[in-house]
């Protein structure tokens, strides 16, 4: 329900003035500009949360954030690939703009992010955890007072951390836990007063899920079958199917979960239910942390005036349509948890309208009485949560890039409305797709069980949503759109560095 815009105005004429990076005065809503605390984790799924409604994972602590602040039902990655979609929750633009469209490139240095921007307007900032732009790189990188992180994925335990540039040394014990006292000693420090943002990037729940021990066994009985969709496939591209056997598919290794492999046998679906129940325990030792970092605020009454956000890179595939990772155009891949806390914003809010990694950026920003990011693709939804907004957008596209070193994926071009899922798989080389299109009614289908490609509806509405997705994506800047060759699917395992 939208806000009276006369109550909203009577709201806005009491909030104190602060100033923004260039001087000009600004709305914050609250005494003071207020802190961040930036909570990210790694291919967490947008229902891995009992506030969202899952049935076997209880995460109290996150889920106050939800409580006491706003859930985003429908928040989605703009590319379901770690790098890219990191990139794109600092920057605001989409992965062929900011040109990280794998996961080991660089954000270009000439690229501005939030948290840049929050300390040129007198913030202090931290990052601390996995950062994974660049695979090879743990130096600090640009706009951080403070940065603590480590080359590549890191490990559940015993990773070497690079400190604020002193060298990689190896930190004894559990990541979930080393970076949370990271970030409470750094929290303890004396910022001179100053606004603080610390971002925290948690590998968890990232593969190859592995929990503390007091969570090892906490999901033994829970029976865990592959989903119905992972049988689905009759009118499903060829592609998914090549896919099963594969690293990416549910008949596969399971990231090491399951040791002798392939294994179609209807047994095997054992080695699945653990490798899930190992990805949920990762996430029980996060909750933790959650709960320890807002006890910590609210201790030193600094909880109501900080923008607590808790969100994921992009989505995972738990077996649906036969896969498990992400990159895909479907939902399981695309949807991503996004909760955030701060009373002078909204309370106990579930916000139903499709929100995108690229807001993010603008709407930090826009909280925290700072410049804005020039050029972005995303957009504020502070005005959406605060009176509503009827220009809010009801259709976006995801992209996707065929990569060589995980070859189980082709290309992807996707266009999502409020009811409608239009994927395609361009090869390339600028000639005709030689994959079959996928067309969902996400009111009718929201487990996209029945690809419409070829039956009656399809001819009505397929053209239209062909010309949005290219209406969307020239609005982005795409004259051309370029990307590799789709080499096809592959059965080899990726390099051991890489996983």
């Amino acid at each position: 329900m939208k806000t009276p815009k006369s109550a909203v105005f009577a709201f806005l004429m009491v909030l104190p003035a602060v100033w923004n990076a260039e001087g000009a005065e600004t709305k914050s809503g609250a005494g003071k500009r207020p802190n961040v605390l930036f909570v990210l984790c790694d291919d967490i799924r947008w229902n891995a949360m009992s506030c969202a409604g899952h049935p076997a994972l209880k995460t109290p602590n996150i889920d106050r954030i939800a409580k006491e602040g706003v859930r985003f039902a429908n928040m989605f990655c703009t590319t379901s690939l770690c790098s890219p979609s990191r990139a794109s929750i600092l920057t605001g633009l989409y992965a062929h703009t900011h040109g990280v469209v794998n996961n080991f490139t660089e954000v270009p240095e000439n690229f501005v992010h939030w948290p840049m921007r929050l300390r040129d307007s007198g913030y202090t900032t931290a990052y601390m955890g996995k950062w994974h732009m660049g695979e090879d790189n743990d130096a600090p990188r640009p706009g951080f007072d403070h940065f603590a992180s480590h080359r590549g994925q890191g490990k559940y335990f015993d990773t070497e951390w690079n400190v604020n540039g002193t060298g990689a040394k190896v930190v004894p014990g559990y990541y979930t836990t080393v970076v949370t006292d990271m970030a409470l000693e750094w929290l303890r420090r004396d910022h001179g007063g100053k606004p603080w943002a610390l971002c925290i990037g948690h590998k968890a729940p990232h593969s190859f899920y592995t929990p503390e021990e007091k969570y090892a066994h906490a999901f033994d009985q829970v029976p865990v079958p592959y989903p119905p969709s992972a049988f689905a496939l009759e009118k499903k591209p060829g592609w998914i199917r090549e896919r099963l056997y594969t690293w990416h598919g549910i008949f596969g290794p399971l990231f090491e979960w399951r040791k002798q492999f392939p294994d179609d046998r209807p047994a095997a679906v054992k080695d699945f239910e653990a490798m899930v129940h190992g990805y949920w325990g990762t996430i029980l030792s996060v909750d933790d942390s959650v709960g320890l970092l807002l006890g910590f605020l609210e201790t030193t009454g600094q909880l109501d005036n900080t923008v607590v956000v808790f969100m994921g890179d992009n989505g995972l595939l738990e077996g649906e349509h036969g896969m498990v990772d992400k990159r895909t155009g479907h939902e399981p891949s695309m949807r991503v948890p996004l909760l955030v806390r701060y009373p002078a914003l909204a309370k106990g809010r579930v916000v139903s309208e499709q929100a995108l990694t690229l807001d993010v950026a603008p709407s930090l920003l826009e909280l925290c009485g700072a410049a804005g990011l020039k050029g972005i693709h995303g957009r504020s939804w502070v005005k959406l949560l605060q009176e509503g907004d009827p220009a809010w957008r009801n259709a976006w596209f995801y992209e996707y890039n065929y990569e060589k070193q995980f070859p189980y994926t082709p290309n992807v071009r996707a266009l999502r409305t409020d009811r409608w899922k239009y994927i395609h798989y361009p090869h390339g080389d600028g000639g005709e797709d030689r994959h079959m299109a996928e067309l969902y009614d996400l009111e009718q289908d929201p487990g996209e069980l029945r690809n419409l490609i070829g039956e009656p509806v399809s001819a009505e509405v397929v053209p239209g949503l062909k010309a949005r997705l290219k209406e969307l994506m020239a609005a982005t800047g795409v004259e051309r759109d370029a990307m590799p060759l789709d080499e096809g699917i592959k059965k080899e395992l990726p390099d051991q560095k890489i996983r």
